[in-house]
């Protein structure tokens, strides 16, 4: 069976490594966020450096997810001091289980508070598609799809809550998932 692979990218005002409160802020709340999503009903994996050190992204071997990439609109630093990012690749069962956890608790409480910590930049900010069972999908996957639903839409091959799509590429609703949903504004 397919499995749903996300990946997420913002650009943030500061540098992870400023010192300042609202960045620290982020930063801790990002922990606290990864600790509950990983536990979420649904969720299978997520890329991690295999040193285990989150600022040094550019850098870090994150084994079979691929070498670290961002998007072409990404104008900032690549270094541990200057990297104002943040970015997640993940692996889930569905759609309902991943919105579930990302609409829901801890994960709902940040994104309420994401015009704080991140730039407005005209591009979407997160992008699903279907992977084969057992493949990883890997940072170059991630920016891609992302890039490609920047310039054409929503499509089986990069897609979002709004307008999303089933496996076998055929348009899908899921119940308070959709343009209509008020769950998501």
């Amino acid at each position: 069976m397919p499995h749903l692979a996300l990946y997420t990218f913002g650009v943030l005002k500061t540098p992870l490594a400023d010192p300042a409160p609202l960045t620290r802020e982020f930063y801790d709340i990002g922990e606290a966020v990864y600790r509950k999503i990983s536990q979420h009903p649904g969720y299978l994996a997520h890329a991690e450096a295999a040193d285990g050190d989150r600022g040094a992204l550019f850098e870090a071997d994150w084994g079979a997810w691929g070498e670290f990439a961002v998007p072409t609109w990404y104008g900032k630093g690549r270094t541990a001091e200057t990297t104002a990012l943040a970015a997640t690749l993940s692996v889930w069962t569905d759609l309902r289980p991943a919105f579930d956890a990302i609409y829901t608790g801890l994960h709902r409480e940040a994104l309420n508070r994401r015009y704080d910590w991140f730039e407005r930049t005209g591009h979407p900010s997160y992008v699903f598609w279907w992977v084969s069972n057992g493949v990883i999908p890997t940072w170059q996957d991630g920016v891609s799809r992302l890039e490609h639903l920047h310039e054409h839409g929503s499509a089986p091959h990069a897609f979002t809550f709004h307008h999303s799509f089933t496996p076998e590429g055929t348009p899908t609703r899921i119940k308070g998932i959709g343009p209509n949903s008020d769950q998501i504004r």
